[in-house]
């Protein structure tokens, strides 16, 4: 086994951040002059689309999101909202505790690291700002990619740009998206993180999997046990 691909959201980022992103809307809620009840519930509504880049990038995304919800942004009020929704966008994305550092021993001990994450455009936008961009050597995101999880073209893109053939990766997440059986499709072997001391954090995953892998860990900090054992 040559190579590890992580999921990000609550698997290299802290599970329990993901409770806050309902509050992390309202700035960019008040910035376009929309109650923040109407852009929670478009925002969640428009999920499928926005993970797929179907309307754009961060500020399209917003004036969309607005036009539903009545309301038609004035230039500066979407640029306010911009900034408001990358704010918050990084609050809901904090890293696992020890994660760097886990991801500094794995690249020291040889492996190639890669991500696949269904993500909308702030992170796309965001990412070689964060502290993971350094340490992970391939990243595939669904916004850009034009698809989501388990879409076999993502574990073949982020496979190729790692110049890993699929059996040699381990794939490493916490269960949405089916993202285990399209690890398995793909070639990959799946390893499940339950993320057990984050209760609740189970219940935040969006269309989970029902394949469940053979090898599970409670939390990261097992996985280089595993992958040396």
């Amino acid at each position: 086994m040559r190579a590890i691909i992580f999921d990000f959201f609550g698997t290299l980022t802290d599970p329990s951040a993901e409770a806050g992103r309902r509050a992390s809307y309202g700035a960019t809620a008040a910035a376009l002059g929309i109650p923040g009840d109407a852009f929670w519930r478009a925002m969640g509504a428009s999920f499928p689309d926005r993970i797929v880049g179907r309307y754009g990038d961060t500020r399209a995304t917003l004036r969309e999101i607005a036009r539903r919800c009545g309301a038609d942004p004035t230039e500066p009020e979407l640029d306010a909202a911009v900034r408001a929704q990358l704010a918050g966008a990084e609050l809901v994305r904090p890293p696992r505790p020890g994660v760097l550092d886990l991801l500094d021993r794995l690249r020291g001990d040889g492996f190639r690291l890669g991500l696949i994450s269904d993500c909308s455009s702030e992170l796309y936008e965001s990412w070689a700002e964060t502290p993971y961009a350094p340490r992970i050597d391939a990243a595939v995101f669904s916004w850009h990619e034009g698809c989501r999880k388990p879409d076999p073209r993502l574990y073949a893109a982020v496979s190729a740009r790692l110049g890993v053939s699929p059996a040699d990766c381990w794939y490493v997440g916490d269960g949405g998206s089916r993202e285990h059986h399209g690890a398995r499709r793909a070639g990959m072997r799946p390893v499940l993180v339950t993320n057990a001391a984050y209760p609740g954090a189970a219940a935040l995953r969006t269309d989970p999997d029902s394949y469940r892998p053979e090898l599970v860990v409670a939390d990261l900090d097992e996985l280089p046990a595993l992958f040396h054992s």
